[in-house]
């Protein structure tokens, strides 16, 4: 005897109804930055991200309106979409906040202190990751390394820094965000809402004062690497024994033989060293 799905309980469901369309004035203005965006581009296709980041600035995350639109504008299927909607996290696909806070729990953010920020935040807001607060202003979620390791641990809100955080400084951080008070990034753009640096990633201009002047620098630990392999080196540092007071050694320039690391120029090796050719293997036995 043969049992139906319903039986078993299994649900296949029903197919999704289309999308809602925008309405005609939003659909309007959508078409007139989409064209812009299009024009930066040899082959359309390659709209694609720039036009979810419009999108997303129209309700906050990627909808299935939102896909269609792209889909339309690109002459691409809604299935292409959805598959680069859903494969980058930047895009939402759900409602969220206005300011979406992430926590690296990266490794070194982690054992500096990631980990317990996030963990206090989410009991402090009363979210779990990914969720919003019931005001829909703050999105918590944990992220991945930011490239902000000397300044870590580090939280970002709308993509902007907050450096050299502890659980103290990021609790006020979100309730000052909550409350509306103004809040400044330790370096970078002034901070707007999660809409408005959706539209910037899009490709238009902020034009908000001061925006575009703000600058933001690595720190020195990541720019140590950058600095050596201009021939910046520091003199070297000489470990001294515990108990002794710390010795400098003399300064020390590299000689032209010398190199940086072995990116900077191939060392000789058997197989380019004129008086130690390299020649082919021989046959075991011979």
């Amino acid at each position: 005897m043969t049992t139906s799905s319903s039986e078993r309980g299994v649900s296949l469901g029903m197919p999704h109804l289309p999308p809602p369309a925008y309405p005609d004035d939003v659909r309007a203005r959508l078409e007139n930055d989409a064209r812009e965006i299009i024009a930066r581009y040899p082959d359309s296709r390659s709209a694609l991200l720039p036009l979810l980041h419009l999108v997303q600035a129209q309700e906050g995350h990627v909808t299935r309106t939102g896909m269609q639109f792209c889909a339309d504008t690109l002459g691409l299927t809604t299935a292409e979409v959805t598959a680069v909607a859903t494969f980058y996290s930047m895009y939402r696909r759900r409602p969220s906040g206005d300011y979406q806070v992430g926590v690296c729990t990266n490794t070194l953010c982690a054992v500096m202190g990631g980990d317990a920020i996030f963990e206090e935040l989410q009991e402090h807001l009363g979210v779990g990751n990914g969720e919003t607060t019931d005001d829909g202003k703050v999105t918590l979620e944990h992220i991945e390394c930011n490239a902000a390791c000397d300044f870590a641990p580090v939280v970002m809100v709308n993509w902007e820094f907050f450096d050299n955080q502890d659980p103290q400084s990021a609790k006020r951080l979100v309730d000052d965000l909550r409350a509306g008070r103004p809040v400044s990034p330790t370096r970078g753009a002034p901070l707007c809402t999660f809409k408005e640096t959706a539209r910037i990633l899009a490709g238009f201009p902020d034009e908000r004062d001061g925006a575009v002047d703000a600058t933001g620098s690595a720190g020195p630990a990541s720019l140590a690497g950058l600095k050596l392999a201009k021939g910046e080196t520091a003199p070297a540092r000489v470990v001294h024994p515990r108990g002794e007071a710390p010795r400098e050694a003399p300064p020390h320039e590299p000689s032209p033989a010398e190199h940086l690391s072995s990116h900077d120029a191939p060392q000789e090796t058997s197989a380019s060293d004129p008086t130690h050719p390299a020649g082919p293997a021989a046959e075991e036995g011979e």
